[in-house]
């Protein structure tokens, strides 16, 4: 075994891992990468298929940001936000929140434009952020004295204690159950397993098919409803707008979260965007934003951002919010109406600098097309993962797809976890070089933005092969 694979195995605690499991077999050790590729200790090179977790968004190495961290420390690394203010720091706040207020065809004069910005380490923190400041606006301005808020079903919102309280995931939430807060939990848009969903099985992305009333909005409508009766209405409503990440790529049926934030805007509640993987063009180009939001014409209160806000170089995140927010705060020194919440790299150049570098990026028009293109090219491979009988959906959103594996798709029956399904596909796919990583039965297909249309073809063969590789190679 490898010298690093050893010191890993001896001393690193993974994330998300079971390492029982994890120490029974040598782990791949990455030591290098460029563009949508990454080379191991041994030599051996892989395709990036889930951004590293997410976050890689224009591939490694990219000479534009990376020039522009090797400026910066040519200047300062980093300094306190408290009680100073920083170059980069001032240039990105001006800059998210100009592509926050991006006027798009869909969007409403009447919501409240985003104007001011607090920046924290990651997305946990940023939704810490967002809920703190939801929690105390409702109690300033007389909504309740006890915010209570509402996420969906399957939600997963980060790990610190605040974001923990508003996720509905047992298997990473229950064992912190005392430490927690209450939040409330609603149906969320899960067409593919929804119960009121009347449409059979079939070959395609359940969202086209499907057959209901929007029920999951009705539970919305009715849950804030029999809230506001008990006289403590909502402060907010937290939601990953078009697609639930850690839920299991669960996308949202067009028209459901402008509907949703209607409800949630006519009871007088706050919503929450977490926008910590959906953010920065991850789910399309429908529109001319950057975030998902938008793309069904919502302007949250609180747009929390993360994961991709520095290209996936350095630790960063984002909470914009509204003017009304940040007034709520303002006082008198000795009035004590202070946000007391910060972190010690708050506002970091280095972070900052890749950030901008980032949204340069972004905002090219060439860079546009490549996405489209790329979503194109995605769309059309995954086509050919239907011909699998243990395919049971295919979904996605833009640059992000879950393919759920079942055990006949004609019944959408689920595999048991105990029969590892989603992460034996995920080993075969890495020894055909080709790195993701599942959630459960659910197989993620998330490239970095400069994928070549080759690459995407490349990912979805090894995980067509893979599939066939451990069930079978049966025709559906």
């Amino acid at each position: 075994m490898n010298k690093l694979a050893k010191l890993d195995r001896a001393y690193v605690w993974h994330p998300f891992t079971q390492m029982r499991d994890w120490v029974r077999r040598e782990p791949i050790v990455i030591t290098a990468g460029k563009g949508a590729v990454l080379w191991d200790v041994q030599g051996r090179e892989y395709l990036d298929a889930n951004a590293s977790i997410w976050t890689n968004l224009h591939g490694h190495r990219h000479p534009h940001i990376t020039g522009a961290i090797k400026r910066q420390l040519g200047k300062i690394a980093h300094s306190s936000a408290l009680g100073f203010a920083n170059e980069p720091a001032s240039l990105l706040a001006e800059r998210l929140v100009k592509a926050a207020n991006r006027k798009t065809p869909r969007a409403k004069d009447a919501q409240q434009p985003l104007s001011k910005v607090f920046f924290s380490d990651d997305g946990s923190t940023a939704v810490e952020v967002a809920l703190k400041l939801a929690y105390e606006v409702a109690r300033r301005l007389g909504r309740t004295q006890k915010p209570r808020f509402l996420s969906l079903t399957g939600a997963y919102h980060g790990d610190t204690v605040g974001a923990v309280s508003v996720g509905h995931i047992d298997l990473f939430h229950k064992a912190y159950d005392s430490l927690l807060f209450k939040s409330d939990a609603v149906m969320a848009p899960y067409c593919y397993r929804c119960p009121f969903n009347r449409a059979k099985p079939d070959r395609a992305d359940a969202r086209e098919y499907r057959k209901c009333n929007w029920e999951c909005v009705g539970k919305v409508e009715r849950r804030v409803g029999a809230q506001r009766k008990k006289g403590n209405p909502y402060a907010a409503m937290v939601v990953e707008p078009l697609m639930q990440g850690a839920a299991g790529m669960i996308p949202q049926p067009e028209g459901w979260l402008r509907r949703v934030a209607e409800i949630v805007r006519a009871d007088g509640a706050q919503l929450i965007a977490d926008e910590v993987m959906t953010g920065f063009a991850r789910t399309g180009q429908a529109s001319a934003s950057l975030f998902a939001s938008h793309h069904e014409g919502v302007q949250p209160d609180f747009l929390c951002l993360a994961k991709g806000l520095t290209g996936g170089y350095l630790p960063m995140a984002a909470t914009l919010t509204t003017q009304a927010v940040f007034d709520a705060f303002l006082g008198k020194y000795d009035e004590f109406k202070t946000f007391f919440h910060g972190h010690s790299y708050t506002g970091n150049q280095l972070g900052a600098a890749a950030a901008i570098a980032s949204l340069d990026l972004l905002e090219k028009p060439e860079n546009r097309r490549t996405r489209l293109q790329l979503e194109k090219t995605l769309r059309e491979e995954l086509k050919s993962l239907w011909s699998l009988p243990n395919v049971g959906d295919v979904r996605q959103v833009g640059l992000v797809a879950g393919i759920e594996l079942v055990r006949d798709w004609r019944t959408r029956e689920a595999f048991d976890v105990r029969e590892r399904a989603g992460i034996r596909v995920c080993e075969a796919m890495a020894r055909r070089g080709v790195l993701t990583r599942p959630i459960g039965s659910v197989l993620l297909l998330v490239p970095p933005y400069c994928t070549t249309l080759k690459q995407i073809q490349r990912m979805v063969a090894a995980m067509r092969e893979s599939i066939q590789e451990v069930f079978g190679r049966r025709e559906a």
